[in-house]
């Protein structure tokens, strides 16, 4: 999540393609001439890191553009301050702060577009409206025994313990003393840690109150980590990965017959993917040092890297009113490359659990039914960011690739977007004349009782939550109540 967000899953990006024409095709009322007097007006949907780095690429390469962010949320940001974790803050809101600040620019949150505003009016109002609004889903694991209580979304778990309103009565029950995650990427290693990290050292971030109580008395000692593949195809990264080895009071568990042949094959792979295995392989197999030795023979606390399994049910109680443990189909690996997959043997194991969390990927939502939207790729059809027979209608981030990357990714997807929406407007693809803007959707949320939060209104909040922090040594301490947030806003 180089910056990064909630540490991001691997899915396929759709790939469709449509002629040059049709790229070009104009809907009714567009003029093949853009007045250099009139300025541009444009609409973002999503404050993430997407919509953000939309924004500030539209303002720099566009001076006279207005671009206007909607937010379901109260506050900004999306997963950079509802996803990464928060031992790993990030810097960027900085940026984003700067962004937001531009007299060109305005943030409206509270407002859920779909719902208090469909796409179809805000694209009547404006020049271009750039769908950024991410992958606020999980993916189902779609197994027996999923639905009971002591399952949840490792997606929940973290806005749970990150502060995401709507994630503040999961109420999740560590009283077991073995987790499995489900799922062998950055967020997985990211809700272990937290699950597994002394309470302490965690009381200097902006986790919530709340979620630190839990965390204090939780009597979770053991996190297994469940993937259906092998330690060539785990999708975290190597700096999660040492920061998991090196974490106090804990030991690593791994296989070593999980890791045979490994040494041969890894000389082909590429260096990031090497690095990564070469350190899991140490950690598997090689001795360790007295110090090192000594270190995790006093660990009371313990995870491990369970390769080559596939979930198939989630065992319940006697009684049926929890979690137990869960069913595991052993694996084998077919193919070669990005093309390996994961194969029953028709073997299974039963793994003993009080809590599971499904970290098997994000996905987006269709966000109105006038959009087009691809429900087994869980992204909007587009060619280059512009929406498949949508002309004026864009897309970026995790709506348009998929959730895959890091920050860093998304700050280039989202560049390429402007760029796409920038050269529209060159070419007179847009529609002429001037856009009344947020003129006409303000009436339209005044008339339905809908009253949009400021910047200057999440910057009131930000310093509440700063003051509130100070006072016991953290950053800050989220907010996690909308009606308290209004009430301090005087709304």
């Amino acid at each position: 999540m180089a910056a990064r967000c909630s540490r991001w899953v691997r899915l396929s990006v759709w790939t469709g393609t449509r002629p040059p024409s049709a790229r070009r095709t104009l809907a009714p009322g567009f003029h093949q001439q853009f007045s250099t007097q009139t300025t541009p007006q444009i609409c973002v949907v999503g404050s993430g890191p997407a919509g953000f780095y939309t924004a500030q690429h539209l303002l720099k390469h566009h001076t006279q553009a207005q671009v206007d962010i909607y937010e379901k949320q109260f506050v900004p940001f999306g997963l950079v301050r509802f996803g990464v974790a928060p031992d790993h803050p990030e810097n960027v809101i900085n940026t984003f702060t700067q962004t937001a600040r531009s007299e060109r620019c305005a943030f409206r949150g509270n407002v859920v577009v779909g719902r208090d505003v469909t796409v179809p009016e805000l694209r009547e109002a404006y020049h271009a409206v750039v769908l950024s609004y991410g992958a606020e889903d999980h993916r189902a694991l779609g197994i027996p025994g999923e639905e009971l209580p002591g399952v949840c979304s490792a997606r929940a778990f973290v806005g749970w313990y990150n502060g995401l309103p709507e994630n503040q009565e999961l109420a999740p029950d560590l009283s077991c003393d073995t987790a499995v995650i489900l799922g062998q990427g950055n967020v997985a290693l990211d809700v272990a840690r937290i699950l597994l990290t002394p309470p302490e050292h965690l009381e200097k971030t902006d986790i919530t109150e709340a979620a630190l109580g839990v965390l204090r008395q939780s009597q979770v000692k053991t996190v297994w980590i469940v993937g259906r593949r092998g330690p060539l195809q785990v999708a975290f990264t190597i700096k999660e990965l040492r920061e998991m080895i090196q974490l106090p009071g804990t030991r690593p568990i791994l296989d070593p017959a999980d890791f045979l042949g490994l040494q041969d094959k890894i000389k082909e792979v590429p260096r990031p993917r090497k690095r990564l295995t070469e350190l899991l392989l140490r950690t598997a197999v090689e001795k360790l040092g007295a110090e090192e030795a000594a270190r995790q023979a006093s660990a009371s606390r313990a995870w491990g890297l369970r390769f080559f399994r596939s979930p198939q049910q989630v065992l319940p109680s006697p009684d049926g009113q929890r979690v137990a443990g869960i069913r595991l189909a052993v694996t084998r690996l077919e193919g070669v490359g990005e093309a390996t997959r994961a194969v029953p043997t028709g073997e299974t194991e039963d793994l003993p659990c009080g809590l599971v969390l499904s970290s098997v990927g994000y996905k987006s939502r269709p966000i109105d039914p006038s959009v087009p939207f691809d429900p087994k790729l869980g992204v909007i059809p587009n060619t280059e960011g512009r929406v498949v027979d949508a002309p004026g209608l864009y897309c970026s981030g995790w709506v348009k690739t998929g959730p895959t990357g890091v920050i860093a990714t998304t700050m280039t997807d989202s560049f390429l977007t402007s760029q796409a929406l920038l050269q529209d407007l060159k070419a007179g693809l847009l529609p002429a004349g001037p856009r009344p803007g947020y003129t006409a959707i303000q009436a339209l949320l005044s008339s339905r009782g809908i009253q949009p939060i400021s910047f200057s209104d999440w910057e009131k909040l930000d310093a509440e939550e700063a003051s509130r922090g100070r006072d016991s040594g953290k950053p800050r301490e989220k907010l996690v109540d909308s009606q308290e947030m209004l009430r301090l806003l005087g709304h």
